[in-house]
């Protein structure tokens, strides 16, 4: 009877003393738009519980026209965001900013442009000279990447508003869009499926969609990043390979003005196109980024005049969180 008394004490006593369960750690994570099918990875681990499986509580904060996740990410306003494109990862190491992209979630950039079917448009090589509506940004970015290999000149630039009224309008009309999004919504008003040349299909060899974070986070706290970039992976391959209707859901209560249509085109065209899984990521997982990949792309947009051949481009990514298998692959 002490025995057991003595025991029940002992256990009572540990309990007392042991500390209570592990609160999850608290991610803010900003998109570079709206909620979309193109981040169904994330919104997947969030409505399956992936995130918290991985001891994490994650804020997914959503952003637009007039939202600049990069800036946010730089004031210390979200810990991890979405960098469009590769050109923001040089630019990073360019202007000296200790902030890194430590993932790729696109192996192919979405970005194209679209014109209609019958006037000529058919190739990146025939649009030189004709008027091509695309962002500011894009101008900085990709446009001079199509300078150099097309010769086009600015002064086929026009003005774009996101809209695809100007395109609705002027069969000549020609302008930026995303595989994923602006040919459905031509086809779905107007019956005719526009012509779609999507940007890796002219050669260029950016990631696109990369997740970056603070160089003072990684120092600090690298074993939450790894949880946040596998969490996210798992994400990813539970959207594209088991049941994408949990990220649906999710989506469209964070957008409702997205479409059952337009979410499952999105969603197809990732799949279709090897946007998220192909390539390098079919050995490495996905989020698969290699130095060799990142050579290739500086030195096109050296060639295109955007950076100095002598500039330290790693610095504005890390190999440390993708340079091996995720465990969802396995």
């Amino acid at each position: 009877m002490m025995i057991k008394i003595r025991f029940t004490a002992i256990l009572a006593s540990c309990l007392i003393l042991a500390p209570a369960a592990r609160a999850a750690d608290k991610i803010s994570f900003g998109l570079d738009w709206v909620a979309e099918p193109e981040y169904g990875g994330y919104y997947e681990a969030a409505a399956e519980g992936i995130y918290k499986k991985y001891g994490l509580d994650v804020t997914i904060i959503s952003g637009g026209p007039q939202v600049n996740t990069a800036q946010l990410l730089v004031l210390g306003k979200v810990d991890f965001d979405i960098t469009s494109n590769a050109f923001l990862a040089l630019n990073f190491a360019q202007q000296h900013i200790p902030f890194v992209v430590v993932a790729a979630g696109f192996q192919k950039d979405p970005d194209a442009l679209i014109a209609h079917p019958g006037q000529g448009n058919d190739s990146f090589a025939a649009l030189k000279g004709k008027p091509i509506a695309v962002s500011t940004d894009t101008r900085a970015s990709w446009w001079l990447y199509l300078q150099n290999k097309y010769g086009y000149s600015d002064s086929q630039l026009r003005s774009y508003g996101f809209s695809l009224l100007p395109f609705f309008t002027n069969k000549q009309d020609i302008q930026e869009a995303y595989v994923t999004d602006e040919p459905y919504l031509v086809h779905q008003a107007t019956g005719i499926w526009p012509v779609v040349l999507a940007l890796p299909d002219s050669g260029f060899d950016g990631y696109a969609s990369l997740v970056a974070t603070s160089k003072k986070l990684i120092t600090n706290n690298p074993a939450l990043v790894q949880r946040f970039i596998d969490a996210s992976a798992q994400g990813w391959y539970d959207y594209l390979y088991k049941n994408p209707k949990p990220a649906f859901a999710a989506i469209k209560q964070a957008n409702p003005d997205m479409t059952d249509g337009l979410l499952q085109y999105g969603y197809d065209q990732l799949k279709a196109r090897g946007i998220v899984d192909s390539g390098d990521t079919r050995t490495l997982g996905i989020y698969a980024m290699t130095n060799a990949r990142w050579a290739s792309f500086f030195n096109q947009m050296v060639k295109a005049g955007l950076y100095d051949p002598t500039m330290d481009y790693k610095a504005g990514y890390t190999l440390q969180f993708v340079d091996h298998p995720h465990p969802a692959t396995k």
